[in-house]
């Protein structure tokens, strides 16, 4: 297995594909892209991340850079930091979602954005430089995600207020990851009576890294003993946001972008242009057309998202793992914003959870993968089709578009796999749908 490169940075097997060695490369190379100013450093909790994130801060220092030590911290943070205190840029160490064996490297630009492709496509591409006889220093920042948080407390589309009288109790889920101290402190300032499990930063990773449904079910049984009104998960690094009901059931991370969508556009501001990526839900869609706004859709991949989202000067947008972003927050996708915009439809909605969830419009979505040796032929793909009233999108995969179900296959950005997503009115059509492309590809 070779080290994956992508619009996401950098992930790999540590001691195997990812090491000191390679890390600190692409740490050189980033300086070199970056204006003057000092880099911040952060990283998810897995424990090998600590060596590797040492390493680093020597690399930036040698490279005459200070370097400012957050620590273990959200992505999102990270993002609104650099935004806010109009640093050069930043570097977490973390490999996401992926599984604990892993680690990598995310690269974000002066705005607290991911590198764009072709600055990504540059950095992968370039060759590290001698370090400087002006060495830089260490920084320490501690409390961080204090400022992240107060600036999630003080936007215009969240009645603070509200949430706070409800004093919701909420079932939480970090998975001992990034998120284990930063979603707490803002569900407290939000009032909420907090169950915590899987909240502090070992990082064992109790269950799959992944918040999916099937990887929640301690969440699942929190909620349940404590009668909780909610229940929230995150992945290591805390972009991603997933949700149980006040019944314990894992309502599929897809859900998570809807929800916050309606809250934004019923509570605060319709008529907007919502950015998603092509393989995000058709409920997104449908939730945009009831508060008269329309959907524009990128290529998967947080950066692809955020820079539509900047073309067309978009306020909100997101994927359909569970990542929310919000513009007036910073431009990436956010769990604790994620968060705060959930419990503000549950404050304004002002019934159970699963009431909510009885009017939101609900398609079955089936994500499988596949492991090739050889690219996919998407012409054959096509020819499947020819007698069918279809559209296609090509550029990400290729996605096949009928009036009320699609599938999308397209090679990962994260892991050495193809993904094959669909999605149709019942479990039946979306798992024939997928079928029928697995058994003409492998064929």
């Amino acid at each position: 297995m070779e080290l994956i490169k992508s619009i996401s940075g950098i992930r790999g097997i540590v001691n195997q594909t990812l090491n000191k060695t390679i890390v600190n490369t692409y740490s050189n190379i980033f300086t070199s892209l970056q204006p003057s100013g000092d880099i911040l450093l952060a990283r998810d909790s897995r424990p090998h991340g600590r060596e590797l994130y040492d390493s680093i801060a020597d690399t930036l220092i040698s490279m005459g850079r200070n370097v400012i030590d957050c620590g273990i911290i959200p992505t999102p943070t990270a993002q609104f930091i650099i935004k806010d205190k109009k640093l050069s840029g930043g570097i977490v160490v973390t490999a996401s979602h992926n599984p604990i064996e892993w680690n990598g490297l995310k690269f974000l630009d002066s705005d607290g954005c991911f590198l764009n492709a072709n600055k990504m496509k540059e950095l992968l591409s370039g060759n590290p430089k001698q370090t400087t006889m002006n060495k830089g220093k260490v920084i320490e920042s501690k409390n961080s995600y204090q400022d992240h948080i107060d600036n999630i407390l003080n936007l215009n589309c969240i009645d603070i207020d509200k949430i706070k009288s409800k004093k919701f109790k909420v079932a939480l889920d970090t998975v001992n990851g990034a998120a284990y101290k930063a979603l707490p402190e803002l569900l407290n300032a939000l009032n909420c009576d907090i169950v915590k499990i899987h909240c502090n930063n070992d990082g064992t990773f109790p269950r799959g890294t992944e918040p999916i449904p099937s990887h929640l079910e301690d969440l699942s049984k929190t909620v349940i003993n404590h009668k909780a009104d909610i229940g929230f998960a995150t992945d290591p690094d805390a972009d991603r946001l997933a949700i149980v009901d006040n019944h314990g059931k894992p309502i599929g991370e897809e859900s998570t972008l809807v929800l916050a969508l309606e809250s934004y556009l019923k509570y605060y501001q319709g008529s907007q242009k919502v950015v998603t990526n092509l393989s995000t839900s058709m409920a997104v869609d449908v939730i945009a057309h009831q508060y008269n706004s329309t959907v524009e859709r990128s290529s998967v991949g947080e950066i692809n998202v955020v820079e539509k989202m900047k073309e067309l000067e978009s306020t909100i947008g997101g994927e359909g793992n569970g990542g929310v972003i919000l513009e007036e927050s910073h431009l990436g996708r956010d769990s604790l914003v994620a968060s705060a915009l959930i419990l503000n439809h549950l404050a304004q909605s002002d019934i159970p959870f699963d009431k909510i969830l009885e009017s939101t419009p609900c398609f079955t979505m089936i994500k499988d993968k596949i492991k090739l040796q050889h690219d996919v032929d998407f012409n054959h793909i096509k020819s499947l089709f020819k007698n069918d009233d279809v559209s296609f999108i090509q550029g990400d995969g290729l996605k096949v578009i009928w009036k009320d179900k699609w599938v999308h296959i397209r090679k990962s950005n994260t892991e050495p796999i193809i993904r094959i997503i669909s999605e149709a009115d019942t479990y039946e059509n979306a798992k024939n749908l997928i079928h029928h492309l697995k058994k003409n590809i492998i064929s």
